[in-house]
């Protein structure tokens, strides 16, 4: 028996995969419900009510559960809640879970792992020959440390939901990430002022390109660094350079980082309904001073600062972490050394959407399948991640040296590498019917 931790979407392709291929298992969910952080209603949820995914929902949605036509490109947090609990239903993961429980830790034992849990404050530990965390990514909050000392209002924006937290507020929002400029386009509308702290240069990506999905354009296989100068040429003619709206130009060749995908920010910007800022050097009192020195009055300081790895329940000695802020893992999920724990889902890449990392899921649950049966090809990938774990499918492309950009891949790369393992594995099933 195994244990799977978390109910979000990547738990949730985890618990498919096994079940599928009959790997027994038991999941484990904070929550009342499915979702993850998708679910606003969730404690535990990062999500604000403006939320709409980045990626368009035909690029994101798993294939063998297509969302209704009805749901726009870029469906809204809502909309993805109700599609996650559909797709549970649909699959019969609800009977597989137990909700409001918290995975207290996660120790090793001779043979397995000992799972300690807690509901209504009652724990109970129990043996599992096997643990797959997806706990999710997006859910500990990076708090940088500032200059000075600000005595305004102070907040992460995990915290935020609701723009009538800005209401008549001189707002700065420190950070230029997607979740960053979709706050500061709330704030707009509430606000007293808005500020943009920028440090580094961002490439800005508009949500529609000729009426289409811009994550749909752009499909012929090029290679990389032609790819790179295209793409950014054609958004330099598209929307400009981000200079030309007051924002530092990125040092780097496109896809080095994560782009920001979003129609509005430059608008408003543009509109001077945000006013850009460059990094801040000291804080006193409610005044920011920032690298130029020029300084600016606030009432509150919104840091859009992103997230750090968070596994609470287990030690870091058994996750291999590598120097860079993340596990040093095979294909992102599979340890070099453990047969028995995987990290689900630690993994970022432009148009991998949610079917990128179910196949990352079909390959753990077919590894644990035929480990179980003796077969040759767990063995062959047994070696593999013992001899590659930390190997990063980059594709050549050089990320950004970022602790959030540690765990990020090139996505055609990635799922090339990822069939490769799930096609050898599915060799040695025992008739097409297990497939």
């Amino acid at each position: 028996m195994y244990a799977v931790i978390g109910a979000g979407p990547m738990g949730l392709a985890t618990a498919r995969n096994l079940d599928r291929l009959g790997v027994p298992f038991v999941g484990f969910e904070l929550h009342g419900d499915v979702g993850g952080l998708w679910d606003i209603d969730n404690p535990h949820s990062t999500m604000y009510e403006s939320a709409h995914l980045i990626s368009s929902r035909h690029m994101t949605e798993f294939a063998e559960f297509p969302m209704e036509p009805s749901i726009a490109a870029y469906p809204h947090h809502a909309e993805m809640r109700d599609y996650f609990r559909d797709y549970a239903r649909h699959f019969g993961l609800y009977e597989h879970y137990r909700f409001h429980t918290r995975v207290v830790s996660v120790e090793r034992a001779d043979a397995g792992w000992w799972l300690t849990s807690e509901r209504d404050g009652q724990r109970q530990t129990e043996h599992f020959d096997g643990v797959l965390i997806a706990n999710g990514t997006l859910h500990h909050p990076r708090w940088p440390e500032l200059p000075g000392a600000f005595t305004g209002e102070l907040m992460h924006s995990c915290d935020y939901r609701h723009p009538e937290r800005f209401e008549g507020k001189r707002v700065l929002v420190v950070g230029c990430g997607n979740s960053a400029c979709d706050i500061a386009v709330d704030a707009v509308h509430r606000a007293r002022s808005v500020d943009l702290s920028v440090r580094r240069g961002y490439y800005f990506l508009p949500k529609f390109i000729g009426g289409r999905p811009t994550d749909t354009l752009g499909g012929l296989p090029l290679p990389h660094a032609l790819k790179q100068r295209l793409d950014a040429g054609l958004i330099r003619l598209v929307v400009g350079k981000p200079s030309d709206y007051g924002l530092p130009d990125p040092d780097y060749r496109m896809y080095e980082a994560h782009p920001v995908i979003n129609s509005l920010v430059l608008h408003h910007l543009g509109h001077g309904d945000i006013t850009p800022r460059g990094d801040i050097i000291d804080m006193q009192g409610q005044t920011v001073t920032f690298r130029d020195g020029a300084t600016g009055e606030y009432d509150l300081v919104l840091l859009a600062t992103g997230y750090k790895l968070h596994f609470p329940f287990i030690d870091d000695a058994h996750l291999n972490w590598g120097g860079d802020g993340a596990p040093a893992l095979y294909l992102n999920c599979l340890h070099p050394d453990y047969d028995d724990l995987f990290v689900m889902g630690m993994i970022e890449a432009a148009g991998l959407g949610w079917e990128g990392r179910n196949e990352q899921a079909e390959m753990v649950a077919l590894y644990l399948r035929q480990l179980r049966d003796g077969k040759a090809s767990a063995r062959t990938l047994q070696a593999e991640k013992a001899r590659h774990a930390g190997e990063r499918e980059d594709g050549g492309i050089e990320y950004l040296p970022l602790e959030r950009m540690a765990y990020y891949v090139h996505k055609d790369s990635y799922r090339k590498a990822v069939a490769r393992e799930t096609r050898r594995l599915k060799k040695d099933l025992k008739g097409a019917g297990d497939v």
